[in-house]
């Protein structure tokens, strides 16, 4: 039972003992204490003045009085101060909820609630790597997958990968004009940056051609529509759909090393997914939804033979279902991609980690499913994400001038290396495949940390080297202090920890340990508004606190054996605490820095 709990049912008590009415659990108010006043928890009275017919000073009092006697030791103290009961906590309750803390393995998580969840995200395309943009929506959906575990749902993560569309065939047809047979073993590129590549060389080479049909007399528009390598890469892309061996072939091999290059990718970043669907696979099943609806009267057909939905009765527009060529579009293979998800899982809770450009896409997929006679249609959550840019502005694929996230890891680790030379005196004694395992660690902390931090729903700006400072709200910094405390308990005597411990407690060991018991309710808030950002906050805050009370506060030179012996439990189950927080986050703890 928590410390509300506690007193809400004393309240109860009191008041039924004092003006024999029974309290309703809405008249029970507690908050916590003002900062100006004594006190852990206030109790406000003013529900309760009608009832005694007293002034509201004179209730507290006599409430207060009530506690004290009746407390079981609960409560040191109080003060009234007009219709609020300020009460002081005894120090050994403090001390048995940190003992508390230190046995519950699974402490801050919650219970089971027996219903399932589906996160989906990253969703990349199969014509680039991944980017900078794809390295925040892995962070946020991996995390957010955590922490819904940690709130008691079952998770099932998955991704959608766009295997097919114009933008695959843009990649595909520069690399069988211009590609003389390249492939990742003879250039030595990942796969997924190989592709990229061709997707970056049809660009320019499009460009050119838009550049000479100008010349020629062409206005831009035109020339964009009749440049000779749109017109291939829409023609292959027909035959793509209607399943040319020879297209199909090729569109399966250049996958593959997409594929390979992604993996590599995921795996050095930490996430995972349980499922994935591709659209290849997804899109038919959409098509076959959408003509159900044309069918039905749900949607109608122009004249060109492209299928649209009429939304305004939505406060919305008509939406694009189906080309005049009967190619599909996103909505069409989200349609096909939802109803297949919801064939395969028992789904409670549908959730779609997409930055916030797609707001109005994911409007008119639920509207859409909901007109399909999908029950789930309008239970659909978009989290929507702000965009992420670097210092020197926005990243464009088309254009190669995207922040590759491998390069990414690979800085920000590099960054780390560094750094941790000028910490040679911490690090004495350990190989240099150690030195490079904590670099891993740190690095990718840093860069965790430093996008999740951020309020999700906030565009953010990258600053690879504000995020790797040892000093401030980042991850090394938070690592930093785990590493510290587990250099303490490694010189500590064993017998220090198993000694009995003080009951008297120190106002900096009183503020750790009450920031340790806030530690469920700030994982139910991240999980209740999807917010990673709420977990860093109160790392930050905890490690912070520690610091605090480690420069403040003597550990394992504290003369008195039982203060000693508290000290270091507190220190074991801040690790603890930070450990599990910065898991959350998706971010490993290293044991020394």
């Amino acid at each position: 039972m928590s410390l509300e709990e506690k007193i809400s049912v004393l309240v109860k008590d009191a008041v039924k003992a004092l003006y024999g009415v029974e309290a309703s659990d809405a008249q029970i108010q507690l908050q916590k204490t003002r900062p100006e006043f004594e006190g852990n928890l206030t109790v406000v009275v003013f529900p309760f003045v009608k009832l005694a017919r007293k002034a509201p000073a004179q209730v507290a009092a006599e409430m207060g009085e009530w506690l004290m006697a009746n407390g079981e030791g609960l409560i040191a103290k109080y003060n009234a101060v007009q219709g609020f009961l300020n009460l002081v906590i005894d120090d050994a309750f403090w001390v048995k909820q940190l003992e508390a803390i230190d046995t519950d393995a699974n402490y801050g998580q919650q219970p089971s609630r027996d219903k399932l969840m589906m996160v989906e995200y990253s969703s990349p395309n199969t014509n680039k790597p991944l980017h900078l943009g794809h390295v925040r929506n892995n962070l946020l959906g991996y995390s957010i997958a955590k922490i819904q575990e940690a709130n008691g749902w079952k998770v099932v993560k998955t991704n959608i990968v766009n295997d097919r569309g114009i933008h695959i065939c843009k990649s595909m047809l520069a690399w069988l004009q211009f590609g003389n047979g390249e492939t990742p073993e003879t250039s030595g590129k990942k796969g997924d940056h190989l592709i990229g590549d061709y997707y970056v060389r049809f660009d320019q080479e499009y460009k050119a051609q838009i550049a000479e049909l100008m010349a020629a007399g062409k206005d831009e528009e035109t020339a964009k529509k009749e440049a000779p390598l749109m017109l291939e890469a829409q023609e292959m892309l027909r035959k793509w759909e209607a399943n040319d061996p020879e297209i199909r072939a090729l569109w399966a091999k250049m996958n593959e090393w997409v594929y390979a290059g992604f993996d590599e990718t995921y795996q050095r970043m930490g996430v995972s997914f349980d499922k994935i669907y591709y659209e290849s696979n997804t899109y038919l099943e959409g098509k076959s939804e959408v003509e159900k609806g044309l069918a039905s009267g749900q949607f109608y057909r122009r004249e060109d033979g492209s299928v649209w939905a009429d939304l305004t009765k939505d406060g919305l527009d008509e939406k694009l279902l189906l080309r005049s060529d009967g190619t599909s579009v996103y909505m069409t293979q989200d349609i096909g991609t939802a109803k297949l998800r919801f064939q395969d899982y028992p789904i409670d809770k549908m959730v779609y980690v997409v930055g916030n450009e797609q707001e109005y896409h994911f409007k008119v997929l639920s509207i859409l499913l909901d007109r399909l006679g999908f029950p789930f249609g309008k239970e659909l959550v978009h989290f929507s994400y702000g965009m992420v840019e670097l210092p020197n502005g926005k990243m464009k694929s088309r254009e190669g001038t995207v922040v590759d996230a491998d390069d990414l890891m690979d800085k920000m680790i590099e960054d780390a290396k560094e750094i941790s030379k000028d910490k040679v005196n911490t690090l004495q004694g350990i190989t240099e495949a150690e030195a490079n395992e904590i670099a891993r660690k740190v690095g990718l902390g840093a860069l965790k940390y430093f996008i999740l931090k951020v309020d999700p729903r906030k565009n953010m700006l990258f600053n690879p080297a504000e995020s790797i400072d040892f000093n401030g709200n980042t991850g090394p910094f938070i690592q930093y202090t785990y590493a510290r405390i587990q250099s303490v308990l490694r010189k500590a005597d064993p017998r220090d920890v198993e000694s009995a411990r003080s009951r008297d407690l120190e106002e900096k060991e009183l503020a750790l340990i009450q920031r340790l018991c806030e530690y469920p309710a700030v994982v139910r808030n991240a999980g209740d508004n999807f917010s990673p950002a709420v977990i860093c906050n109160y790392a930050y805050d905890l490690a912070c606190d520690f610091n605090s009370f480690y420069h403040d506060l003597s550990i394992l030179n504290e003369p008195d054996v039982a203060k000693r012996a508290l000290r270091l439990l507190l220190a074991k189950n801040v690790a603890k605490v930070l450990a599990s927080a910065m898991s959350l986050l998706g971010i490993e703890m290293p044991e020394r820095m």
